[in-house]
């Protein structure tokens, strides 16, 4: 089993990035066959997509997103952490969905992990809910998690300092593992043969 982690904010040592890391520490420690990526928006930021990536010959595109296509395509499931911007999702976040092709995500289970600095953090999950699976063709599972207040949460590794601490990395656990569960599932629906991406590239 193989997971993506994806940290939304641009911001350089970033609370999203805090959140990231501690899911990693997670799945290291809940599920220690698997392999994860993580890929740091704030450290690794993309370029804007145009339309010379529709072109497979580019040489600018096989260098830059190629390397992480490859890693996406080998991934079964997909985590975003995205922090609330004046209410909405990163446009680097974006970006990264605008990049994804039906290959790198299509028919793969996919948790969301809003993060806000204060009592907010809902609104980033009905964005991605409803703009990003179109033509990735990603499966957003019915649990996500908003971790509110985060400054005073998932500061020390599986050791809540707090009530709300310990409340979040539950539930931070809890969808995980539900998560896992989504992605051995769907492993036999992308084998089967039934997908036929040539003829339905897009999303309705």
């Amino acid at each position: 089993m193989k997971f993506a982690i994806v940290s939304g904010s641009h911001r350089h040592n970033s609370e999203s990035s805090k959140v990231a890391q501690f899911l990693a520490k997670i799945l290291e420690t809940e599920f220690p066959d698997s392999k994860n990526i993580l890929l740091d928006l704030g450290k690794e930021p993309l370029p804007e997509w145009e339309e010379s990536k529709w072109d497979e010959a580019s040489e600018k595109w096989q260098k830059i997103w190629g390397p992480i296509s490859n890693q996406l395509k080998q991934c079964d499931a997909l985590i975003v952490v995205s922090p609330e911007w004046g209410g909405m999702v990163p446009p680097q976040l974006k970006n990264f969905f605008l990049l994804c092709g039906d290959y790198e995500l299509g028919h793969k289970p996919g948790l969301i992990v809003a993060v806000s600095a204060s009592r907010g953090g809902a609104y980033p999950v009905a964005e991605l809910r409803m703009s990003s699976y179109k033509n990735t063709y990603l499966l957003w599972i019915p649990d996500h998690v908003i971790v509110r207040d985060v400054e005073n949460v998932l500061n020390e590794h599986f050791q809540a300092t707090s009530k709300d601490d310990q409340y979040i990395q539950d539930r931070l656990l809890y969808s995980l593992k539900v998560l896992h569960s989504y992605a051995q599932c769907l492993i036999p629906l992308r084998q089967s043969g039934v997908i036929d991406y040539d003829k339905y590239p897009y999303g309705m």
